[in-house]
C-alpha cells in the first residue's frame, strides 16, 4: 500500500509541476513520519523516501539516534513542528532544517546552541499566513522585520518560509494562501541585505526553500511554488502508531 502511495504522490507532483511549468526535481517530498514505528520508516527509505518530518523533538532525536547508525547522511531529519527554546539543543545537530523558526528569541537560542557545537543551522521561518489563533507563526507584517534580525546571527541561515495552510476540504481554497507566500518569498530574496551585517550566513542564492503544502493542498501549494511538501497520511496512511513502537 505504501509503495502504491508514493508512486500515486509523485505522479501528482510531476504533474502539478509540468501544469506550472516547473522541474520536478525542484521539489521535496518530506514523509512526515510523526508516531510511525521504526519498520514503517524503513519501508518509505527502502521505497526511495530520504526526507523525513517530525513534530517533536523526543522522537525525532530517538528515531536519529536508532537509524544513524545504518543510514547515516543519507537519511535527512526535517523538524517541522514548534520548537520550544529549552529543546533546541537536543535537536539542533540532528536536524538538517529546522522549518518553525517563528520569534527572534527561539533564533538566539539556535544561534547560541549551533555556535557551541561549530556549526551553522539552517531555518526557515514559519509564517501564520492565514493568522489562525490556532497555529504557530508570524504575520505577512512581522515577517521582514524578524528576518532582518535572524540574518544578524552568524550560526544561523536563513533558508526560506514555512506555513502551514489552514484545514480545508477543497484544496482550491487555500490557493490564495499559497500564492501570498510565494509573493512573500520574492518580496524578500530580492531585498538587498548588507552582507556586513550577516556575513557568512546569508546570501539571496541560499535563500530558495518555500516549504508549504500538505496531504490535502500539496498539488495546488507546487502549482504556486512550494519548493518543499509534507505529506504524512497521504504516504503511511491514517493509522497513528503508538510511540512505544519506536
Amino acid at each position: 500500500m505504501m509503495e502504491k502511495n508514493i508512486v500515486e504522490i509523485k505522479k501528482r507532483i510531476d504533474a502539478a509541476c509540468q501544469k506550472s511549468g516547473r522541474n520536478p526535481s525542484e521539489v521535496t517530498l518530506i514523509a512526515v513520519s510523526k508516531t510511525k514505528p521504526i519498520c514503517v520508516i524503513e519501508e518509505a527509505y527502502d521505497l526511495g523516501l530520504r526526507h523525513f518530518g517530525e513534530n517533536k523533538v523526543q522522537e525525532l532525536v530517538s528515531k536519529y539516534d536508532i537509524l544513524d547508525d545504518k543510514y547515516g547522511d543519507t537519511i535527512k531529519w526535517h523538524q517541522i513542528g514548534h520548537l520550544q527554546r529549552n529543546k533546541v539543543k537536543q535537536v539542533i545537530d540532528k536536524s538538517v532544517l529546522i522549518h518553525s523558526v517563528d520569534s527572534l528569541r527561539l533564533g538566539q537560542k539556535i544561534d547560541e546552541e549551533a555556535c557551541k557545537k561549530g556549526l551553522v543551522c539552517d531555518i526557515l521561518i514559519q509564517v501564520n499566513i492565514a493568522e489562525e489563533d490556532t497555529k504557530y507563526g508570524v504575520t505577512a507584517q512581522e515577517l521582514l522585520p524578524l528576518f532582518m534580525e535572524l540574518v544578524k546571527l552568524p550560526h544561523i541561515r536563513v533558508r526560506g518560509l514555512m506555513t502551514i495552510a489552514p484545514y480545508v476540504e477543497n484544496s482550491e481554497k487555500n490557493r490564495d494562501y499559497f500564492r501570498k507566500m510565494r509573493q512573500l518569498f520574492i518580496d524578500i530574496k530580492s531585498k538587498n541585505i548588507d552582507n556586513s551585517l550577516s556575513k557568512i550566513n546569508y546570501d539571496s542564492s541560499s535563500f530558495n526553500i518555500l516549504s508549504m503544502g500538505m496531504t490535502g493542498d500539496y498539488e495546488v501549494a507546487i502549482e504556486e511554488g512550494a519548493t518543499m511538501v509534507r505529506v504524512g497520511t497521504g504516504i503511511f496512511g491514517e493509522r497513528d502508531y503508538p510511540e512505544t513502537n519506536l
